[in-house]
């Protein structure tokens, strides 16, 4: 493993924007600490520390980065299909546009599944076995909900190269045709009460961020300040006059979250946050040139999805260990819950260091079979990986929902308006990934320069 890693960090080219590859790296870590930080678990169940402590919320407004992995997603996808366009000039637009799906999804739904298999298997043992219950019973509830950001970024590769088009013609304009349609959205929520209509701003805030990469990859984010204080001073009037709440993380309980689904001070976060880490951009990359740095964003980046998909699990496990061998949980922001969050966060670092060595092999990206013989070449790849990726995306989106509790009840989750079970969500993120191997399958050429 160090010397892969020192023969991947030795072989960058020049051209390499090897900030991106750190935000990726610390947007991710970000999410990670905050969920073992945040967890308030006491042997009754399960809170939010920041419910317990409402002072604490305003700690979102740095620690909510999932806008910035998002962001930097976009700038990827740009990259990757552009490479692609110039690799394939004979390309049909459906061959072309499976081998990006291919590509793009590998690196996210092989990690993907293997976790949802093996949870899956373990799910069904506990539950024959009579167990569920308690601390194991939460776990199984919770530990896929963090899929949510793996179903949104799936929808962002798929829109790629349509919302790349209309960058490429308005170029700001595309952005703000998104965020205004944000704005239209929560007008109709807020002012008109049209029901279900918030649920339209998954795909809008979302994309506006991601839109915000595109920006970035063609060099026209001139005015970083100017983006960051108008995105802060948009979401903090937001939530001091208008009907949005101080956190920018879901809160138990609450009538109105800025995260599920997305508003538009979520948006104006996310251009804060935007503005902030272009703002950084030029001390970050003169560290980035010390070859001990350089090499330690390339381990983890190599490990970085592994590691988010397996984070609850080990932070459940240090709990679950804890409570077996009757060690003491105190109550949520007490003094000796301060204490004691070093250590506890230590171990579950060092338990997701061990399910990342078992499991990171999957991470690695397999290339396409040489030629271009296969289905991309042939008529109707791209409408195939489109079904694929569509299945893809609400069987994670919908397993991120229901979990893997009650399983020998049938227990399910509504899904736009529809229910859905575990094994049905299983069956339809593995199908979906099936369909874009095949339609992606012999494209000849992996779409990879600056992976997401």
């Amino acid at each position: 493993m160090g010397s892969s890693v020192r023969e991947l960090a030795g072989a960058t080219p020049a051209t390499r924007d090897r900030y991106v590859d750190l935000l990726r790296v610390a947007s991710l870590g970000a999410v990670v600490l905050g969920h073992w930080l945040m967890a308030a678990v006491t042997p009754d169940g399960v809170g939010n520390l920041l419910a317990v402590v409402p002072a604490l919320q305003p700690l979102t407004w740095l620690l909510q980065v999932m806008p910035v992995f998002f962001f930097v997603g976009g700038f990827s996808h740009a990259l990757s299909y552009r490479s692609l366009l110039r690799k394939r000039p004979e390309g049909t637009a459906d061959s072309v546009y499976s081998a990006f799906l291919r590509a793009r999804l590998q690196r996210l739904l092989r990690p993907t599944m293997v976790f949802v298999l093996v949870w899956g298997a373990a799910a069904l043992l506990v539950q024959l076995l009579g167990g569920g219950g308690g601390l194991t019973g939460v776990t199984l509830r919770m530990v896929t909900q963090p899929l949510w950001f793996i179903g949104i970024y799936l929808a962002m590769v798929a829109f790629t190269p349509p919302l790349l088009k209309l960058h490429e013609r308005y170029g700001w304009g595309a952005f703000a045709g998104l965020a205004g349609a944000a704005v239209a959205v929560d007008v109709l929520r807020f002012a008109a009460g049209v029901p279900y209509v918030e649920f339209l701003n998954f795909a809008f805030v979302w994309l506006a961020v991601h839109q915000l990469g595109f920006l970035r990859a063609d060099g026209r984010i001139h005015r970083p300040a100017l983006l960051a204080g108008a995105g802060l001073v948009t979401a903090g009037a937001l939530v001091a006059f208008g009907p949005y709440p101080l956190s920018m993380v879901g809160m138990p309980g609450e009538k109105v979250s800025n995260m599920a689904p997305p508003t538009l001070a979520l948006l104006a976060h996310g251009l804060w946050l935007v503005g902030a880490v272009e703002l950084l951009r030029a001390p970050a990359a003169r560290l980035l040139e010390c070859p001990r740095v350089w090499r330690t964003v390339v381990a983890a980046n190599g490990v970085a999805m592994t590691a988010f998909l397996w984070h609850l699990t080990a932070m459940f496990g240090v709990y679950g260990a804890m409570l077996a061998l009757d060690v003491e949980l105190p109550a949520p922001a007490s003094a000796a819950w301060w204490a004691q969050v070093p250590l506890r966060i230590a171990l579950a670092a060092a338990l997701t260091a061990g399910l990342v060595a078992a499991f990171r092999a999957f991470e690695r990206p397999v290339p396409a079979a040489p030629g271009a013989a296969g289905a991309a070449g042939s008529t109707g790849a791209g409408p195939l990986a489109a079904l694929g990726a569509t299945l893809c995306l609400l069987g994670v989106l919908g397993l991120s929902m229901v979990g893997f509790g009650g399983l020998l009840d049938g227990r399910t989750a509504l899904l736009i308006a529809i229910p859905v079970s575990a094994p049905a969500a299983v069956a339809m993120t593995l199908g979906g990934w099936l369909l874009v191997e095949r339609a992606g399958r012999g494209a000849g050429v992996r779409a990879g320069i600056q992976r997401p």
